[in-house]
């Protein structure tokens, strides 16, 4: 069976990093075949550290490469629609990093497309296909915690100088950046949409958040509580409490060990990479390349482990902190659900 033929949108820190990942893989079944930046000497300089073969100048390019298969897209927030789009347009398969969208409307328009074309479209929520969660997600199926009660996640690091999280015209603040981590682990662990959500937090002079708290109410009764921070690094953990006992995930966005029920620290090791990766764990992102993968090769145009729903559900409280902190984007006058 031919590998599947990636291409990569953007040469930043995390297309770098999913390069990394993928050249982990068995190169029989993944190939990076392009890449494609905003300027060409850098689309060059990527394809060169990761011996890809074609590089471009911007986004057009890599939608008409007919050797494409699926294409990676690494940009910042506010153009994950479009590129997106434009890509599935084009007959692209797509694999599009969190969030997928800036509102659950516009999510909703960029995926009801993807189903319309018969394409497969993912949000790169890495975290759900690495073994942690799957055991995790194991645990919970069996009965193992009992019925879960609470869930206690907290996601910061000093990123206010970094543009992508302080700019409200790049898509910025940790309810887009950070939030859709934590909102995740919770579904996960409950298994189930949130039914109602109270959110606080705190705006920079943008008008985007730098650090937001917020609980989660689930089905019958579960809660979540929630907090992320630009400012300050926090503990990071994600702890899934149950009646029958707790589970915490370490490093919980990517994580490679966690404290089981009965204390036991269990690790699952990343492979190391030909290039050094930047960002912790990353490495791990060869487990999405191979649901992607998996997939695609099966017809299918979205992954049960973050599907569609998925998607949309965690744009839905990700709107609804905004809403009540006090964070509005040009996009929710264009896009609503």
């Amino acid at each position: 069976m031919a590998p599947l033929r990636w291409a990569i949108v953007s040469a930043g820190t995390i297309s770098h990093d999913f390069a990394c990942a993928v050249s982990t893989l068995p190169a029989t079944d993944h190939q990076l075949v392009a890449v494609g930046a905003r300027g060409l000497e850098n689309a060059r300089k990527f394809a060169e550290l990761h011996g890809i073969p074609r590089f471009y100048e911007g986004y057009e390019a890599i939608a008409t490469d007919p050797e494409v298969d699926v294409v990676y897209i690494g940009t910042v927030n506010n153009v994950h629609y479009e590129v997106s789009r434009m890509m599935l347009e084009a007959g692209k398969h797509v694999l599009c990093e969190k969030p997928l969208c800036v509102n659950r409307g516009q999510a909703r328009a960029l995926l009801d497309f993807a189903r319309e074309r018969g394409l497969f479209c993912m949000e790169a929520i890495w975290s759900r296909f690495f073994p942690s969660y799957v055991h995790l997600r194991d645990r919970i199926t069996r009965g193992d915690l009992g019925r879960i009660e609470r869930v206690e996640v907290q996601f910061g690091f000093p990123l206010t100088h970094v543009e992508r999280v302080r700019m409200k015209s790049l898509g910025g603040g940790t309810v887009l950046d950070l939030g859709v981590y934590t909102i995740q682990v919770a579904m996960w662990a409950f298994q189930a949409e949130p039914i109602r959500t109270e959110a606080a937090g705190h705006l920079n002079d943008e008008g985007v958040d730098v650090g937001i708290t917020a609980k989660l109410h689930f089905p019958g009764g579960g809660v979540a509580n929630i907090k992320t921070s630009a400012i300050t690094k926090l503990p990071n953990t994600a702890v899934i409490i149950g009646t029958k006992g707790s589970i915490t995930l370490h490093d919980f966005w990517c994580p490679i060990e966690l404290t089981d029920i009965d204390g036991t620290v269990r690790s699952y090791p990343l492979p190391t990479s030909k290039v050094e990766v930047i960002l912790l764990n990353s490495v791990g992102l060869r487990y999405e390349a191979e649901e992607t993968r998996r997939r695609i090769l099966a017809g299918e145009l979205e992954s049960p482990s973050v599907s569609h729903k998925d998607s949309l559900a965690i744009a839905g409280v990700q709107d609804a902190i905004r809403k009540q902190i006090g964070v509005e984007m040009p996009e929710d006058y264009i896009f609503k659900d």
